[in-house]
């Protein structure tokens, strides 16, 4: 069955829960070994839009060995861990010393957003939870970084406070750690779309990602779903790599059938989901998939997203196998940054 036929089919079907996937087959020696985990991504891609990436023992979670063995590169607990302490840490601080870090005041749309600053669906009041920004950026900064020099409207230095220690070191390692995961993953949608394992790479040189650490409050009292954790949204980029407190149920995924789904976080897991990039390239035979967050458990959460995105300066076209007599091209032609930017703006107000 074609790219098309199989979207065509998806169209009309639903899910009602998220696939679990092992991946530890993605360095395989073999072909086809490789190109069937390419075929469970593309089943998920196409009807779902959400996966879980699954290690195959829950004794090594979390570590590219086990959920991506192509380079060897892990996210062991402790960075996890790091990173997340850096974050209540940083959270913590009061308002005003956060807000020195205004999000509205960088161009480039880096550094703190408070509590209900953001909205990510126009229908509702605001986003219930906080959050930091930040882009790529060396972990030993130097003057010049050539993987800066074609971000066009994206174009910008990082910001950090100041009074929390170690605050930029801690993110920032698990930003590394995410965006080398996230680069063992384009080979599989590859696969998944049909095409050559190293399609993407000439694609995805600069390490387009953005990445937030998130602070939800305990959203209590009478319901309204007017003012939720975050509301139903599409992510911007091709994929985001999610990070999400053990135990605290908050995110849910839009089905065709309007239903929400749960998705809870499972221990040896990371949430994979697609983002419009892969919608508008692959012409909406990937599925970037509508999805929200309450927090409605009484306790504060903390999760994790890393948005991974092609280089800021290459076109969305359509993927030609994803486009036919049946399924036209459905957008505009933009570059990436253009359109991250863009709805950045749509999202802040500024």
């Amino acid at each position: 069955m074609s790219l098309v036929q199989a979207a065509l089919q998806a169209d009309s079907d639903t899910f009602d829960q998220i696939p679990i996937i092992n991946l530890q087959n993605a360095s395989d020696p073999d072909p086809p070994i490789r190109r069937a985990l390419g075929q469970a991504v593309r089943d998920a891609c196409i009807n779902v839009g959400f996966l879980y990436g699954a290690p195959p023992s829950p004794s090594q979670a979390l570590t590219v060995t086990s959920f991506l063995p192509v380079r060897n590169h892990g996210i062991p607990d402790q960075t996890i861990q790091r990173a997340l302490s850096a974050s209540k840490a940083f959270f913590s601080l009061p308002l005003e010393h956060k807000m020195q870090l205004d999000i509205r005041k960088s161009a480039n749309f880096k550094g703190y957003n408070p509590v209900l600053s953001s909205n990510n669906d126009p229908a509702s009041a605001g986003d219930l939870h906080e959050g930091f920004e930040f882009g790529w950026e060396q972990l030993l900064p130097t003057p010049h970084d050539d993987k800066h020099a074609h971000d066009g409207p994206m174009a910008g230095a990082n910001v950090w406070p100041s009074d929390v220690p170690g605050f930029r070191d801690a993110v920032l390692a698990y930003y590394h750690a995410a965006v080398e995961l996230g680069r063992t993953l384009f080979p599989l949608f590859a696969l998944a779309l049909d095409l050559p394992e190293h399609f993407f790479d000439d694609k995805t040189q600069n390490a387009a990602a953005i990445m937030r650490v998130l602070h939800y409050p305990p959203q209590t009292g009478p319901v309204d779903d007017r003012v939720i954790g975050i509301g139903a949204h599409t992510d911007f980029e091709c994929f985001t790599i999610l990070w999400q407190e053990p135990g605290i149920q908050a995110l849910q995924v839009l089905n065709a059938h309007n239903q929400w789904v749960d998705a809870p976080p499972l221990p040896g897991t990371l949430v994979v989901n697609l983002g419009d990039q892969f919608a508008r390239w692959t012409n909406d035979v990937f599925k970037s998939t509508v999805h929200r967050a309450i927090n409605r458990s009484g306790v504060r959460r903390y999760s994790i997203p890393l948005f991974f995105g092609t280089d800021y300066d290459v076109e969305l076209e359509p993927i030609p196998s994803c486009v036919s007599a049946e399924r036209l091209p459905k957008y505009e032609v933009v570059t990436a940054g253009d359109y991250v930017k863009e709805r950045l703006k749509a999202t802040y107000g500024h």
